[in-house]
């Protein structure tokens, strides 16, 4: 080891002695060579002062990430605070639950420590709260209880998974937390990752929206009722509120009190518990301060629901016709929805979207049956802003004649909608709902779809000429798993009048049906430095190969193409055509830094020529590889030829 190595890791190990104004006053250079030799609690200390010194710390917050997660982790954060986040909330639920790994076993000094989990919880932004691990929340409700003070102010999304039902006893430290974060804290965002309606009832209950269930406000929990039929019996045969009755709700902003929910533990004899929130702030809360008043009342706005069985799915339906605060929802079943769930599902939006109070603008459904179902959701929420849905056919089921629409004029009016993502599933699909659905969206700025299997006499080109003429303000189109290359006169007339920021165009057999590939390639080329607003293009999985060279024309010309992230990823492109790709851009590079994205390359052909290409692309790249190996590899490729 060199001797400043040596020095640079004293400076490090005695940071505390030294103090940060003495470490950042030493010069630039050494400064970044001593970002390695820093802890995370260092890092995250010296941060701003590193900044102001112009120093970026991003490398090192992914170089934690790495050390956490693996080399061929894929690093989806762009910022230091994005990265520092991550660092941070992985370590933070690494030893609030007494997990551990290898990073945390040889860094036990330095992250193991009250001090490092003060310092984490200030950035922790989502919280997993795992409620089968009762004990170690338990410390949050006893020696760490000022922790849970902190995470209540930085606390924005709370996500709860591995469920047990309200019978236990122990249940009710998870429970606590929960209504500290949602009730207390700042969080108004829930992700439920677990099947129990009974929960998802308790979470629900009084929290944004005006309906309560009855049976959980006067429920006793008996030794057969386990936690999916108790919810069953809570949320069958449930009827919303007439108008009348929520009027007569005067305050959101008390919570509707549970004294009489007491349940009876089975493994503690039959002894009784209470799961009522605010009984529960009492009990907890002594010898920690003052009594606590009255609980204020949580307000949700946006929930996930990402195992969504019937019983959930009609816990939510009760809810949802009041739920005026909540304005994002997100429906995930691990199945396929039955017809009468997603219409049961439609008619509680309607109700809820009859009100002037309404919030919900994204709505987010998986998986539905049928691809009809678009139109009726968006039909019974015309205030949908985002659209996002995934669709599989069932074999069997019923029509939906026994849908009533609302009227004829309702259904071909205008929407409001702004970003739509259709993914679909079906080996056949009806282009119609999808291409309706367009028209009457002239606002979209966002159109995402992928897998669509057109019906006989059907063609995509019938998709792009509706964008062409119905979606002028289309900021960004993904089009994924389709069948394009006999579309490219469709494709260069979307492109000759458009307003394109992103353009994806993966995994669509560009090249299959062209004849002239290299010319075909060439229009398209031409016709993508037209649009000057363009700075995203992806054309992953087009077995561009040999003719990847011709896109090094995106930036010759005196009007070179403004995109600044290419991806060309799992394209076939060998070592050579990738040098030639090289000469090219040598010869026309680009005015600016592009991010050129060759991951999934068979670059292991011939690893001379290909790292000499990827050194002459870091002169005008951001250059992102993964080692590819043929021999694992060819038949992922062959699957996509």
């Amino acid at each position: 080891m060199r001797l400043k190595d040596l020095c640079l890791r004293a400076v490090g190990g005695h940071l505390a002695v030294l103090g940060p104004p003495a470490v950042l006053d030493i010069p630039v250079l050494l400064l970044q060579d001593l970002l390695p030799h820093l802890t995370v609690c260092q890092l995250d200390e010296l941060q701003p002062g590193l900044n102001k010194r112009g120093i970026s710390t991003l490398s090192r917050w992914i170089g934690f990430i790495r050390d956490m997660c693996g080399p061929n982790h894929v690093i989806d954060v762009h910022t230091e605070e994005e990265a520092k986040h991550k660092v941070m909330r992985m370590l933070f639920v690494t030893i609030v639950y007494g997990f551990t790994n290898s990073f945390v076993e040889r860094n036990a000094a330095n992250v193991n420590t009250p001090g490092f989990l003060w310092a984490a919880a200030r950035h922790i932004r989502q919280f997993p709260l795992i409620m089968s691990l009762d004990k170690p929340l338990q410390g949050l409700t006893a020696e760490l209880w000022p922790l849970l003070n902190l995470l209540e102010k930085s606390v924005r999304t709370v996500s709860v998974s591995q469920s047990t039902h309200l019978g236990k006893r122990k249940t009710q430290t998870p429970l606590y937390v929960l209504h500290r974060l949602l009730d207390h804290g700042v969080a108004k965002s829930l992700i439920v990752d677990m099947q129990c309606p009974n929960l998802l009832a308790w979470l629900l209950h009084g929290r944004g929206s005006l309906y309560l269930y009855p049976q959980l406000t006067n429920f006793k929990h008996t030794k057969e009722a386990g936690c999916v039929s108790a919810a069953s019996a809570i949320c069958c045969g449930q009827e919303t509120r007439t108008s009348q009755e929520q009027n007569d709700q005067s305050s959101l902003r008390k919570r509707p009190k549970m004294d009489s929910v007491c349940l009876e533990d089975e493994e503690a004899g039959g002894t009784s518990h209470t799961v009522d929130p605010h009984l529960l702030c009492q009990l907890f809360t002594r010898g920690h301060g003052p009594p606590v008043g009255v609980c204020s009342l949580g307000q949700i706005e946006t929930l996930e629901i990402r195992q969504c069985g019937s019983d959930s799915l009609r816990v939510l339906n009760s809810a949802l016709p009041t739920f005026f605060c909540l304005r994002s929802l997100t429906v995930h079943s691990f199945s396929t929805f039955r017809n009468s769930d997603v219409l049961d599902l439609t008619r509680a939006l309607r109700l809820l979207s009859d009100s002037s109070l309404s919030s919900l603008a994204n709505l987010d459904i998986s998986v539905l049956p049928h691809i009809k179902l678009i139109l009726i959701l968006l039909d019974a929420s015309p205030n949908i802003t985002s659209l996002h849905v995934e669709i599989q056919s069932a074999i069997l089921g019923p029509t939906f004649s026994s849908y009533d629409p609302r009227s004829t004029e309702s259904s071909t009016s205008e929407l409001p909608l702004k970003n739509l993502t259709v993914k679909v599933s079906d080996l056949q699909t009806h282009l119609h709902s999808i291409t309706a659905v367009l028209r009457r969206s002239p606002h979209l700025s966002l159109f995402h779809i992928s897998g669509m299997r057109l019906t006989a006499g059907c063609s995509e080109s019938q998709l792009l000429t509706t964008l062409s003429e119905s979606n002028h303000f289309l900021k960004s189109l993904m089009l994924e798993d389709l069948k394009l290359s006999d579309c490219l006169p469709e494709i260069l007339k979307l492109l000759s009048d458009c307003k394109l920021e992103e353009l994806q165009l993966n995994d669509c057999r560009l090249l299959e049906k062209w004849t002239d590939k290299t010319e075909s390639l060439h229009q398209l080329v031409v016709a993508l430095k037209k649009v000057p607003s363009l700075h995203t293009l992806g054309l992953a999985q087009n077995r561009l190969a040999k003719n990847v060279c011709v896109l090094a024309e995106l930036f010759s010309g005196c009007s070179p193409s403004s995109v600044n992230h290419l991806n060309l990823n799992s394209n076939f492109i060998q070592p050579a055509d990738l040098l030639e790709f090289t000469n090219r851009l040598r010869t026309h590079h680009p005015q600016h830094q592009v991010t050129l994205d060759l991951r999934k390359n068979p670059g292991d052909r011939d690893p001379d020529t290909w790292n000499t290409a990827i050194e002459g692309l870091q002169q005008y790249c951001v250059v992102l590889v993964e080692g590819w190996i043929s021999t694992s590899t060819m038949a992922d490729h062959i699957s996509n030829m």
